[in-house]
C-alpha cells in the first residue's frame, strides 16, 4: 500500500514535469558530470586538475547548453516522446560533443587551459550526459506508460486481434497500448504476408494468415477483429469479413485510402465494415501533385455543390488551396449546410455560397462573368432513372438546358476548363435520364471541338452512398425488418466510392485536352441482389430467416446491364492506369454541330412546352441509339 502511494505521488510529480525542470536538472549535471568523467577515468581526484577542470566545467556547459537550445529540446513534450524525439535528444548530444571536441583541442589546449586534463575528459562526459539525458527524459516516458498502464487495470479490456502487420496495424496497436483506458488490448496480429508470422510488433505476436480467424474465435482468445489494411482490395476484406460474421466475431476497420487521404490510422478512426469496403477495388492512386496544380491558386466553380458527388469534388478542390471556391446549387438549405462544413474543415480557403438555377440563363451569365473561373465543374443533373421516367420535362431542361446554359456561359466568360459529370446510363441509353445526359455530353463535345478548349465529360457507375442511390435505401428496409426490394436477380451495375468518382472527375481535369470523355476501369459489374445480401449480413442477419428479399421486375427505363462506351467510341487507356478515355472518333465537321445545336433547341423548346411527345421524338432523333420503343405506351 505504502509502495503503491509512493509510485502514485512520484508519477504524478513526473507526469507533471516541465521542460524548465529538465533545465535545472541540465545545470546540475553539467556542472558535476566533468568531475565524475575525471573520478571514473583516474580513481581520484588531484589538486592539480581544479583550475582547468573548473574552466572547462564551465565553458562545457555553455556549449552543452547551446547544442540544446539549437536543437530545440526544451520545447518537446517528453511524457509523448517517440522515436524522433529521442533521435533528436541523440542529434543534440553528438552536437555538443562536437563543440566541446574543437574548443577543447583548438582552443582551451593552445592556450594552456586545459594541459593537465587528461584529452579522453571530451569523450567521457559525452557518454555521462548521453546516459543522463536518456535517462531523464525516457524516465518521465516510462512513468506516465505505467501511469495509464495502472489505471487502464479498472477498465475492462476487450482482447483484439488486428488483421494486417503493416504500418497501419501498428499505428493502431502503439495507440492502444498507451491508452489502455480506450478498452481494447491488443493480443495479436494476423497478416497474409507468411515473411511475418512468427514475429512480434511491440511485443505483440502475429500468429499467421486468415486460416486462423476461426481457430483464434473458436478458442475464445479473442473478442474483436480489427482489418487494419487502408490499401486493401474489396476481395479480401469480403472474405475476412466473411470469416469473422460466420464464427460470431464482431469485425471492424480502418478507413480506405480515399477517406483517410493525408490523415494518419488512428483508433478513433476504427469503424464498422461498411458496403463501400466490401467492394473496394485495388486503390487508384491519383496524381495529388498534378491536381494541386491544376486548382492551386485558381478560381474554381462547381454546380450541383449541394450533392453527394458536388460536396466531395468541393472538398477535395479545396485541399489543393483554390483561390476562391464558388457553392453553386439550387436548394439553400444544401448550400448553406456545405459552405458552414467546408469553412470549417478549410478556414483558410474563400468559398463563396451561390443560390443559382442553372436553367436560368441570365443568372449563369451574371455569375460567370462576375466569378471569372479558371474551372468549372458542372455536377448538377437530375439522377433518379424512374422517377425522370414520369417527369419528361425537368429531365431534359435540368440535364441539358442546364448543360447548355452551364458551358455557354462559361465559354463567354472565357473558361478554359470545363468538366461534366456524366454517367454509364448514357451508354445506349434506355431511360430519359440516360438519354439527357448522353446529349449533354455530344453538346460539350462540340463547343470543345469549335472552341478549342479543355472541355471533357467524365462518365461513371453508381456511386455508394450518394443521395438517393440503393445502398440508403436497402439500409432502410433492413432497419424496418424487410423485405428488401431488389428488381431482378440479374441486374448487375458498376459500383465506385464517392472520393474515387471524385479522383477520376479531377484526373479528367488534368489529361483532357478537349472533347474527350473520360471512365474508369470498374473491374467488373455487381449484382445487385449480392449487394443485398452482403447488407444484410453486415447487420447481423440471415436471410430468409430475419429477413426477405423479394423481386419487383425492372422499372421504366431500366437496364439488366450498364455499359461504359458508346459502340463505335474510339477509347483507350490513358497515362493513368486505371482510366480509359474516348476520343468520340473523328471530329464531326460544323454542318453536324448545327444539326446537333438545332436539335438541342427542338428538346428544350419540347420540354419548356411540357410536350412529352415530342420529347420522346427529339431525344430519338438526336440519339439512333436510344430505344425509343421501351418509351411505347406512355402518355
Amino acid at each position: 500500500m505504502i509502495r503503491e502511494l509512493w509510485f502514485n505521488n512520484v508519477a504524478q510529480t513526473m507526469t507533471y514535469f516541465r521542460n524548465r525542470y529538465f533545465f535545472l536538472l541540465d545545470l546540475l549535471a553539467l556542472a558535476l558530470l566533468p568531475t565524475v568523467a575525471l573520478f571514473l577515468r583516474d580513481d581520484s581526484l588531484p589538486s592539480l586538475y581544479a583550475p582547468a577542470l573548473a574552466i572547462y566545467t564551465l565553458v562545457s556547459a555553455l556549449l552543452w547548453l547551446a547544442a540544446f537550445f539549437f536543437m530545440r529540446l526544451y520545447s518537446i513534450y517528453w511524457q509523448y516522446a517517440g522515436i524522433e524525439e529521442m533521435w533528436t535528444l541523440a542529434k543534440a548530444v553528438g552536437l555538443g560533443t562536437l563543440l566541446n571536441l574543437a574548443v577543447f583541442f583548438a582552443l582551451l589546449y593552445p592556450l594552456g587551459l586545459a594541459n593537465n586534463l587528461p584529452r579522453s575528459l571530451p569523450l567521457l562526459e559525452a557518454l555521462l550526459v548521453l546516459v543522463v539525458m536518456v535517462g531523464t527524459r525516457g524516465s518521465v516516458r516510462w512513468l506516465d506508460r505505467r501511469t495509464r498502464a495502472r489505471r487502464g487495470k479498472t477498465t475492462p479490456q476487450q482482447r483484439v486481434v488486428i488483421y494486417g502487420a503493416g504500418e497501419a496495424g501498428a499505428m493502431i496497436a502503439r495507440e492502444m497500448l498507451s491508452n489502455p483506458q480506450l478498452g481494447l488490448r491488443p493480443v495479436a496480429f494476423l497478416d497474409d504476408d507468411p515473411k511475418k508470422h512468427k514475429l512480434a510488433i511491440q511485443r505483440i505476436p502475429v500468429l499467421g494468415g486468415r486460416n486462423q480467424i476461426e481457430a483464434l474465435a473458436r478458442a475464445g482468445h479473442v473478442e474483436r477483429m480489427i482489418i487494419a489494411m487502408p490499401t486493401a482490395a474489396g476481395k479480401t476484406l469480403r472474405e475476412i469479413t466473411a470469416r469473422c460474421l460466420a464464427e460470431q466475431l464482431p469485425v471492424a476497420t480502418v478507413p480506405g485510402v480515399f477517406e483517410l487521404l493525408n490523415g494518419a490510422v488512428t483508433v478513433n478512426k476504427v469503424r464498422n465494415i461498411e458496403i463501400e469496403d466490401l467492394l473496394r477495388r485495388e486503390p487508384i492512386l491519383g496524381d495529388a501533385a498534378a491536381v494541386r496544380a491544376l486548382v492551386c491558386g485558381k478560381r474554381v466553380l462547381v454546380t450541383g455543390a449541394g450533392g453527394s458527388i458536388g460536396g466531395e469534388l468541393c472538398r477535395q478542390i479545396a485541399r489543393g488551396a483554390p483561390a476562391q471556391l464558388y457553392l453553386v446549387g439550387h436548394g439553400e438549405n444544401s448550400i448553406f449546410m456545405r459552405h458552414n462544413e467546408l469553412t470549417a474543415l478549410f478556414p483558410q480557403t474563400a468559398f463563396v455560397p451561390v443560390i443559382a438555377d442553372v436553367r436560368d440563363a441570365p443568372r449563369m451569365g451574371q455569375l460567370m462573368q462576375a466569378a471569372q473561373p479558371h474551372l468549372a465543374f458542372h455536377a448538377a443533373a437530375h439522377k433518379h432513372v424512374a422517377l425522370m421516367e414520369s417527369n419528361y420535362p425537368d429531365a431534359v431542361t435540368n440535364n441539358v438546358l442546364g448543360t447548355r446554359v452551364t458551358l455557354d456561359a462559361a465559354a463567354a466568360a472565357g473558361v478554359e476548363t470545363f468538366v461534366l459529370i456524366s454517367t454509364d446510363k448514357a451508354v445506349n441509353p434506355e431511360s430519359v435520364m440516360g438519354a439527357t445526359k448522353r446529349v449533354a455530353e455530344l453538346y460539350v463535345h462540340a463547343r470543345a471541338v469549335e472552341s478549342g478548349r479543355r472541355y471533357v465529360a467524365v462518365r461513371f457507375g453508381n456511386v455508394l452512398g450518394s443521395r438517393g442511390s440503393v445502398v440508403p435505401l436497402f439500409r432502410q428496409q433492413i432497419a424496418n425488418g424487410g423485405p428488401v426490394l431488389v428488381t431482378d436477380p440479374e441486374v448487375r451495375r458498376f459500383f465506385m466510392t464517392i472520393p474515387e468518382a471524385v479522383q477520376l472527375v479531377l484526373e479528367a481535369a488534368t489529361l483532357g485536352e478537349g472533347g474527350e470523355i473520360f471512365a474508369l476501369d470498374m473491374g467488373e459489374p455487381i449484382k445487385i441482389v449480392d449487394l443485398a445480401r452482403d447488407l444484410i449480413r453486415l447487420n447481423g442477419l440471415q436471410e430468409g430467416r430475419d429477413i426477405e428479399i423479394e423481386y419487383i421486375g425492372l422499372r421504366p427505363g431500366e437496364k439488366l446491364y450498364e455499359e461504359l462506351f458508346v459502340p463505335g467510341e474510339m477509347y483507350e487507356r490513358t497515362a493513368r492506369e486505371k482510366i480509359f478515355v474516348a476520343r468520340n472518333g473523328v471530329r464531326a465537321p460544323a454542318a453536324a454541330h448545327a444539326q446537333l445545336y438545332a436539335g438541342v433547341e427542338a428538346l428544350i423548346a419540347a420540354a419548356q412546352g411540357g410536350d412529352e411527345r415530342h420529347i420522346r421524338a427529339g431525344l430519338a432523333q438526336l440519339l439512333p441509339e436510344f430505344k425509343a420503343a421501351a418509351l411505347e405506351g406512355k402518355a
